[in-house]
């Protein structure tokens, strides 16, 4: 092991995932590199690292660093450097200049210890000044927390997520409890926290470990969607996890059930009763949707309407002929308090949905629209030419106390609410939207069973239908302005497992281009993006163009895909680097986890307006609104050039681009391909494999969601008077 000390110059690549380094630094009056995973580093700091010296074929020699001590700036220079970095808000390159040329030498000292005389500094007023001492304190404790995590071998990255939560208690919490970082701080799994634990001397088979590890596993199993878990498979999932006995495990549950930390109910399964258990929260959340729809079954209805006169005058006014099923619909959403209206594309579910709230107006009765996402809500407006709002807007969502405004005692003012793309709206969401509704009025679903149910836990309309408890009307018939539509066309094929039509047709809305190889493939998706579609279509590669991934990771992934079409679209020299991604000013993003307090949701696209590097702010423009994130908070946030195909349900696209692959193999669904063709407005381009196409159709999604749903739905429903 050798010494060396030394001045960081700059930060050549900093993995906020991994907390992995590679930083110049100046010694001996030479600049070397060193490498490691390392507490977040700024230039200017004074460093003395232990480690060994090491030949990169490609980089040459590196210093690979085993330990590291930092220390404050000694130098002029180094201060300026130190302060330019970034590392406080408030304070960037203009700034730094500006205190240093003041203060000299004593810079850093005069903000330790008399910040009030940053005042003296032009540009400086009392409101910069406070949000310097903020983040100046801010930064030393966090420095103090990452020393903390390196010094048990934990990856840095998560220092500034601890912080938000903890503040200045945040190593004291970590010391008695490392698991609960795992429940309280997005980002950070069970993993992670098991590991640090294991570091801080906690026993392998406390309690307190088994309990976080079901918590964690049974969390995992509600991002795939299930709603509950079956014990026995859970049990097993736990044990893998641990390494301990099933019957250790099976005694840390007892313990959760007795404390209400769980639930446990027995229902059958394929004829078999079965113990299933819950997050508590889920629980309640599936009974109360059983619940409120018992309740809201005995309201009274819209008022009647002549469909002899009132429908027909409609088709004049609107120039159209409804279908013998549409009629029906309208006469199911007119004469039942709750109504399911089902179809996929091309069967009039808009047609449907603007004539339904045209007869309201006609009627005097007054409508809501909403939508579980905002573009959806957006293309729900469109439809109708009235304002339709996102689930959340509409129940007034207040991030102060955790819940939505609209409830039981505050419920919604209407008497139809029509909510769109009904199968995105998971479990808990459905819950809180169905106690918002009031008695007086009729409830109406509208959505695509077949396509791919939501991203969170449940799978709500399907369970909704298949109880045959609420009355339903299926939508099949495609109509004539849709029947020359190759993605129209397609769509159905696949939905009912026949191999789609891939021939050439001058001026189809429906394209396959053939590539093998996933190197093949990506390039031929660049080159589309970038420049034929917009050519030939006149599409804007970046409003008009989405491209779809079914995966996240290799070649055809969205990562890769999202770092291609970066580098061809947005070649910008402003570049951020967090975590995976280098963020652009212009660049396409994506939120992917709903923010309360923002007003942003899981699934929202935006643009990346300005970086700002003195506030450590990044300003991105969503539909609605202008969103501010301090840098911290940007992993919520990623590249949207390419998205996964279950983050854009609800969405739709000019043009829709689509890899498929056999090495998409686990991922090759029906209902998956299906989602994906559907979301394209007036071109879908398919580009691969015709072996992975014929195996997406092929194969039925048999990856059956754990929900008790319908079966309380028939138990509350069948025992109604």
């Amino acid at each position: 092991m050798e010494k060396i000390c030394g001045e960081i110059e700059h930060i050549v690549f900093e993995s906020e995932k991994t907390g992995f380094v590679v930083a110049k630094v100046l010694y001996k009056n030479s600049i070397i590199t060193i490498t490691g995973v390392l507490p977040k580093l700024s230039p200017g700091e004074q460093v003395s690292c232990t480690g060994k010296w090491q030949q990169h074929s490609l980089y040459g020699q590196q210093f690979a660093v085993e330990h590291i001590h930092i220390q404050a700036p000694c130098t002029i220079e180094g201060v300026q450097r130190y302060l330019e970095s970034g590392l406080v808000k408030g304070i960037g390159p203009i700034y730094a200049q500006r205190i240093v040329r003041a203060f000299g030498e004593k810079t850093l000292e005069i903000i330790d210890n008399h910040p009030a005389k940053l005042l003296n500094v032009e540009g400086i007023g009392h409101k910069r000044l406070e949000i310097i001492k903020k983040y100046w304190s801010e930064q030393q404790s966090i420095r103090s927390l990452m020393l903390f995590l390196q010094s048990h071998a934990i990856k840095t990255s998560i220092a500034h997520k601890i912080y938000k939560t903890y503040g200045a208690q945040s190593i004291e919490k970590i010391r008695s409890n490392p698991f609960a970082l795992a429940k309280n701080i997005f980002g950070i799994g069970f993993k992670s926290a098991d590991e640090l634990a294991q570091k801080l001397g906690h026993s392998l088979d406390s309690h307190q470990r088994i309990s976080s590890a079901v918590e964690y596993v049974l969390f995992e199993c509600t991002r795939s969607g299930h709603v509950c878990y079956p014990k026995s498979a859970l049990i097993d999932k736990v044990v893998a996890l641990l390494c301990l006995a099933p019957e250790r495990i099976t005694l840390s549950i007892s313990k959760m059930l007795e404390q209400d930390e769980l639930l446990e109910t027995h229902l059958p399964i394929k004829g078999t009763p079965t113990p299933l258990l819950w997050l508590r929260p889920l629980y309640f959340a599936e009974m109360t949707i059983a619940q409120e729809i018992k309740r809201l079954l005995q309201t009274k209805i819209l008022q009647q309407i002549d469909v002899e006169t009132d429908i027909k005058v409609l088709e004049r006014h609107l120039n159209i002929l409804l279908a013998e099923e549409q009629t029906l619909a309208i006469q199911n959403t007119f004469k039942n308090p709750v109504h399911i209206i089902t179809g996929g594309p091309g069967t009039g579910k808009s047609t449907l949905t603007k004539v339904i709230t045209l007869l309201c107006k006609n009627l005097k009765k007054r409508v809501l629209l909403a939508a579980p996402t905002g573009r959806a809500a957006k293309r729900l407006s469109e439809i109708t030419r009235k304002k339709a709002s996102t689930i959340h807007s509409l129940l007034e969502y207040d991030f102060t106390v955790g819940s939505f405004r609209r409830n039981q005692q505050n419920p919604l003012h209407c008497d139809l609410l029509i909510v769109d793309e009904a199968s995105m709206i998971d479990t808990y969401l459905m819950a809180c939207l169905l106690k918002a509704v009031p008695l007086c009025c009729t409830l109406l679903f509208i959505g695509d069973v077949d396509q791919l149910p939501s991203v969170g836990p449940g799978n709500v309309l399907k369970e909704l239908i298949e109880s045959q408890q609420l009355p339903c009307t299926f939508l099949k018939s495609i109509f004539r302005q849709k029947q020359r539509s190759r993605i129209v066309i397609n769509a159905h094929k696949i939905k009912e497992g026949i191999f789609p039509d891939l021939s050439y047709q001058a001026g189809s809305d429906f394209v396959f281009w053939e590539g093998e190889s996933p190197e093949d493939i990506a390039q031929k998706i660049v080159h589309l993006v970038a420049t034929v579609i917009p050519s030939r279509f006149h599409f804007n590669p970046v409003e008009d163009i989405q491209v779809l991934s079914p995966m996240k990771k290799g070649l055809l992934g969205t990562e890769h895909l999202n770092y291609l079409l970066q580098e061809k679209l947005n070649p910008n020299a402003v570049t951020l680097s967090r975590n995976t991604f280098q963020f652009r000013v212009k660049d396409k993003v994506m939120q992917i986890a709903n923010n309360y307090s923002k007003g942003v949701f899981n699934g929202d696209i935006g643009t990346i307006v300005a970086i700002d590097l003195d506030e450590q702010e990044v300003h991105i423009r969503f539909d609605t609104s202008d969103v501010f994130y301090d840098f911290s908070e940007l992993d919520e946030v990623m590249l949207a050039y390419a998205c996964s195909i279950h983050k854009y349900q609800g969405s739709e696209c000019r043009c829709i681009v689509m890899p498929i692959h056999i090495s998409h193999f686990k991922l090759l669904f029906r209902n998956l391909f299906y989602t994906g063709v559907t979301r394209g407005k007036q071109l879908v381009v398919v580009v691969g494999s015709k072996k992975a196409i014929g195996m997406s159709v092929a194969t039925d999604d048999a990856n059956k969601r754990y929900t008790a749903l319908g079966f309380a739905l028939q138990q509350m429903l069948c025992a109604c008077p």
